[in-house]
């Protein structure tokens, strides 16, 4: 059996370099799933959805497959920059769009023969059928690219007994992609494995000459899988509303996994999109909920300090607390801080100017890649540069340098979270009792029609016991009150009391307008 395209040296460079940068950027990345991938030398198509241009490439490229063949837009070739490096040292076929070109013809036959000879070599080929990265809430309707591709390469290999391919379909959910420490899902699914052996009648309907009906049908259930597992949304607005749905079913923040977390909040949007149950209801019940979220915004509060209100003393008593602790580890931080600087300075200043050269829609998809990029360069400058300004010592701020780097960003991690907690505190003092005690029995309401709701969509009657009990230990999670208390010293990773956290001093539940 082949054992496919052996891995060039700058195509492990790329996969080690990007695997670190990617796990300094995002806070928890969830892996799941990840024993369905085929092995080396089975010929595999890997296809996600698209929503966050090259920062979903490099998700797949940190696959266990030594060698994933990536595709991408023909325009960003040759272009003399580093993502053009990048993209051709990887070994990317390019593709041309349509939209590209002025007269909209594009020849991509010679494209389509390399990936069919790069499949029958026994490689793994990564395409995103929806043929565009976009920022947007929905998964776009998707292109029949991927299933004529397996049809070509099944009709080629039809006289081969042993011949296979697999499409491996992937759902990637980003909690906020382009935002420093959120948090991404990377779900894989059961392959779809497709043989040419008409005689056994495995898969002829998809052997030359084909009816395109069953290209269609193979794309729509492409279509279904992926976005069985991730948050396809009509709107920004459905989507908030389904989150909220799912904090107020479960409270229960990094206890319950970030892949539980998922597939409840796209339980709960499924229904809001479908109306399949209670159709009556969930028009005025999503209102209701946006009204609800839109006040705790307002008030800078989360949910949960409307179902568990706490005491005038307590609340005094944490903020004595949580202010001189948060200014401690920004005192601690310093140094971490200091090298951390120019980065931030430059991803900035990069960002900043990017979202000027176009619409929401069409730029704010590759923010996550600007600062992937920008931090990737800058962050080496500076340690670099350390290096050199201490050449007595540079054995020893070689290695100095990056952890005092990494125990910086961790314990301003910690600093901002606490900051936030003193924060909110504050403002719970300044809504009042009175006001409080209203918003929770609105909130009780809210809660009876959710759980009403949840019992029709079949979600567990006791979400709290059972999600304690269920799912894996992952990264973020809170395992018990001892592990609660330790994984708040911990140097490895910080404790994260919620999936929706990043590094900002306020949650972010909002997205940016749908204009």
């Amino acid at each position: 059996m082949s054992t496919g395209t052996p891995a060039t040296w700058s195509y492990i460079l790329i996969r080690l370099l990007f695997k670190f940068v990617l796990k300094i950027f995002y806070g928890t990345i969830v892996i799941e799933n990840a024993e369905l991938i085929p092995e080396d030398g089975h010929p595999c198509i890997v296809t996600a959805n698209h929503s966050n241009s090259l920062t979903d490439a490099l998700l797949m490229v940190t696959s266990r497959r030594k060698m994933l063949r990536l595709t991408a837009k023909a325009t960003q070739f040759g272009r003399g920059t580093f993502t053009s490096w990048l993209i051709e040292s990887a070994g990317t076929v390019p593709l041309k769009r349509a939209k590209d070109y002025p007269d909209g013809k594009v020849d991509n036959s010679e494209v389509m023969l390399k990936l069919m000879e790069a499949l029958e070599a026994g490689d793994a080929v990564c395409l995103f059928p929806e043929g565009m990265s976009r920022y947007h809430p929905s998964i776009a309707p998707m292109k029949t690219g991927v299933a004529r591709l397996v049809s070509d390469v099944l009709s080629r290999n039809r006289d081969d007994p042993d011949f296979k391919i697999s499409i491996l379909p992937c759902s990637v959910t980003y909690m906020h992609r382009q935002h420093f420490r959120s948090d991404v899902l990377v779900s894989f699914h059961e392959p779809m494995t497709f043989r040419p052996n008409a005689s056994s009648l495995e898969n002829p309907e998809l052997l030359a000459p084909v009816d395109f009906n069953n290209i269609r049908e193979l794309t729509a259930k492409l279509h279904n899988t992926i976005s069985s597992g991730t948050l396809d949304a009509p709107s920004w607005d459905m989507a908030r509303t389904a989150k909220l749905a799912a904090r107020i079913y479960a409270p229960l923040g990094t206890q319950m996994s970030l892949g539980e977390y998922v597939r409840v909040t796209q339980r709960f949007l499924d229904a809001f999109k479908s109306k399949e149950v209670m159709a009556d209801e969930l028009d005025d019940l999503q209102q209701e909920l946006k009204h609800y979220q839109d006040q705790l915004v307002q008030w800078g509060i989360k949910d949960d300090r409307v179902r568990r209100p706490l005491p005038r003393h307590t609340i005094l008593y944490r903020m004595s607390i949580r202010l001189p602790w948060a200014l401690f580890l920004f005192l601690l931080c310093l140094p971490g801080l200091t090298l951390w600087l120019p980065v931030f300075l430059a991803t900035f200043v990069a960002v900043h100017n990017f979202k000027k050269t176009g619409p929401i829609f069409d730029t704010w998809d590759e923010i996550a890649q600007y600062k992937l990029v920008y931090g990737l360069f800058s962050g080496l400058g500076v340690w670099a540069l350390a290096v050199l300004l201490t050449l007595p010592c540079a054995a020893l701020t070689f290695v100095v340098v990056p952890v005092v780097m990494w125990m910086g960003l961790r314990w301003f991690e910690d600093a901002v979270a606490s900051f936030r907690a003193f924060t909110a505190l504050l403002r719970l003092l300044k809504v009042g009792k009175p006001t409080l005690e209203a918003m929770r029995e609105r909130r009780a309401g809210l809660h009876e029609r959710i759980m009403r709701l949840a019992k029709e969509i079949d979600l567990p009657e006791d979400p709290e016991e059972h999600f304690r009990s269920a799912g894996g230990r992952e990264k973020g999670r809170i395992m018990g009150k001892w592990d609660a208390k330790a994984r708040y010293f911990s140097l490895k990773r910080r404790r994260k009391r919620d999936w929706n956290e990043t590094l900002r001093l306020y949650d972010k539940v909002d997205y940016p307008a749908e204009d």
